[in-house]
């Protein structure tokens, strides 16, 4: 035996064997799971023993919707996250830009919509009085919305304004030049392109296309970026994670990080079907690659596509209008005789598609692409999922379970939870659509599956805060759903699920004899602690591919 994990208290999320005290790994495989007393009669002279003092051993989490890139270069970049009111801005930004002399554009990361106060809207006035003579850009969360400051404008060509497409917009003031507010990424990308990066980090999810050029240079530091980004995700127990975005520029990063020193986690990427792009790119390029990366290790087959944006942009696409704006529903980026194409054509290659669908008039688009899909190709087990699902309305709850179509869902997300303010959002969907948001426990009463994930960087990343705020999110009003699962599903969600929406059940998501080893273990008892201190364990051992990729100090 390679290594063998004893005194713990396994969580194998494996029905037949739920527990167990140890786990042996020989290789890359899980070899037993037992006793300590089984399983200490495997030892050999060169096993390492770890003692896990009591403490949980469980399957390594798969972050089921996360951006590897944007997160890994947000690292480095400016927080600006729990940061309220002008003053406290204004410090914490003019004090990155002095520490930070060299970059040509200064970029802040998960900035409140409500920073300055629930009534006033950040403009590029608020910003010029704090940087007036530097580039600089500070997004939201939900990297759905940013504020930028005139020069950033100015050098980006947009200060006039700009037409970027349906669904994204420069938003005007009443002087005719832009107000500084950025809705969605094709009005972004003329500013982010100034970044330390160029922007590359931003092309899987914006374009969906590949870096004009790469100087080695570059590649060398977007690779070494990437690895800072992939450490980070093995100290948090993480094994697996399911990419959001993907362009072939970040495929081979990745591969070329797997071929030399080897990925500490195992990663799915997907090929992003954009709005502009020809349906015959998803048989030319989406079935190519996955063709052409498909290991255990670095797989690309699903199709990653956005139906809407998000609700404090006024961009997410309701069944009825937004509550304080009247005649305002949202707009699709894809129109439904288009997506139905896309979802029949992606169905018909055997390719699953994950959708984007923050508003509930969204996710009805999305159903009914599936059900277009079953109805043109037949029934099949496509696992076809709807990423964040804010909003449902109540007649499309059942219709998860009848298309066999997963929830893809972010317990970090719900105003409220994981210090985000309630507001604009409870006004902009209003008290009517309050029981039907971020409804998970709903859905799986309804006989949906469900996986977890952050999104990070949209939300931090730490697994076990996520399922902290899964599992101790308090209801808005006394009389709303409490949609709290119990430890074990929210656990499912992570591992056992997160692995079989991959098509990877068979190998991986439980503690088994023949499984990949993939395994995490905590610094104390996730079932023994109360909910409200989840948060407070940590990681001691990632081992992912029987290889151990963290060890805490």
């Amino acid at each position: 035996m390679d290594i063998i994990i004893r005194n713990a208290r396994v969580l194998s999320m494996d029905d037949d064997a739920p527990r167990a005290q140890a786990v042996a790994i020989a290789g890359n495989r899980i070899a037993a799971v037992g006793s300590d007393a089984e399983i200490a009669a495997l030892a050999t002279p060169s096993t390492r023993i770890i003692d896990a003092g009591g403490a949980t051993v469980m399957p390594g989490f798969n972050e089921a919707h996360m951006h590897i890139f944007g997160g890994s270069v947000a690292l480095n970049e400016l927080s600006l996250f729990g940061v309220k009111g002008f003053d406290d801005l204004s410090t914490a930004i003019s004090a990155y830009a002095a520490a930070n002399p060299h970059l040509e554009l200064l970029v802040g990361q998960s900035v409140d919509y409500t920073v300055l106060s629930e009534e006033e809207r950040v403009t590029r006035h608020h910003l010029d009085r704090i940087i007036p003579d530097r580039p600089f850009m500070m997004v939201a969360p939900d990297r759905h919305t940013a504020w930028a400051n005139t020069i950033a404008l100015e050098k980006a060509g947009i200060l006039q304004g700009r037409d970027v497409g349906v669904g994204n917009e420069i938003v005007m003031g009443d002087d005719g030049l832009a107000n500084g507010e950025l809705r969605e990424s094709n009005a972004m990308r003329p500013v982010a392109i100034m970044s330390a990066t160029g922007g590359r980090e931003g092309l899987g999810v914006g374009t969906g296309g590949e870096p004009e050029s790469v100087t080695a240079a570059e590649r060398a530091g977007d690779i070494a970026v990437l690895k800072q980004g992939l450490a980070y995700c093995a100290s948090l127990g993480i094994t697996s994670f399911q990419n959001m975005d993907g362009n072939l520029y970040q495929l081979e990063l990745l591969k070329e990080i797997e071929d030399t020193e080897g990925l500490p986690a195992r990663v799915r990427m997907p090929f992003h079907m954009k709005n502009f792009m020809p349906i015959a790119d998803l048989e030319e390029k989406a079935a190519a690659w996955r063709d052409r990366f498909n290991s255990d290790k670095l797989r690309c087959n699903f199709v990653k596509v956005f139906m809407d944006g998000v609700t404090e942009g006024e961009t997410a696409v309701f069944v009825d209008d937004y509550a304080h704006k009247p005649g305002w529903k949202g707009e699709p980026l894809f129109s439904a005789e288009h997506f139905n194409q896309v979802a029949v054509e992606a169905d018909r290659l055997g390719l699953p598609v994950a959708v984007h669908a923050i508003g509930d008039g969204a996710v009805r688009m999305v159903l009914d692409g599936y059900e277009a899909a079953i109805k043109a190709n037949g029934k099949r087990d496509s696992r076809n999922r709807v990423e964040h699902i804010e909003v449902v309305h109540p007649d499309d709850i059942p219709r998860f379970a009848e298309l066999g179509t997963i929830a893809s869902m972010q317990p970090t997300h719900p105003p409220g939870s994981a210090g985000l303010p309630l507001e604009p959002y409870l006004t902009y969907i209003g008290e009517e659509r309050w029981p039907y948001a971020f409804a998970w426990k709903t859905l799986v009463d309804a006989g949906a599956r469900i996986v977890f994930a952050t999104d990070w960087p949209v939300s931090p990343l730490p697994p076990l805060s996520c399922i902290h705020d899964a599992m101790t999110r308090k209801p808005w009003r006394n009389d709303m759903p409490d949609h709290r699962l119990t430890l074990n599903e929210t656990l499912k969600a992570y591992t056992r699920t997160s692995a079989w929406v991959e098509f990877m059940e068979d190998r991986k998501g439980i503690l088994k004899p023949g499984y990949l080893a993939d395994v995490v273990v905590l610094s104390g008892d996730i079932v023994a602690v109360a909910a409200e201190d989840i948060a407070a364990l940590a990681p001691k051992f990632t081992i992912c591919d029987g290889r151990i990729t963290y060890e805490a100090a």
